[in-house]
């Protein structure tokens, strides 16, 4: 939950105006992993497994989806 202080930092941001170019230079959504489009996989885990994946993502201070992006390349290795 945002806190007052950070409410108030955006609405004084928006008052103030934004510069339109470089909103648009920043691009939209979650920056590309390569040429070809990605899917979404729903994997269930059990609370353990889940335990065991946040802190191995923890650690190598990565993404849970990164991690197991490269347990999947290594399985596949």
């Amino acid at each position: 939950m945002a806190s007052e202080k950070q409410i108030q930092e955006w609405v004084d941001e928006a008052e103030a105006g934004y510069d339109v170019d470089e909103l648009k230079r920043r691009g939209r959504g979650r920056p590309g992993r390569g040429a070809e489009p990605m899917q979404v996989v729903a994997v269930r885990l059990t609370a353990e497994e889940l335990a065991a994946l946040d802190a191995i993502a923890e650690r190598d201070q990565i993404s849970r989806s990164e991690a197991i992006r490269r347990a999947l390349a290594d399985f596949a290795a």
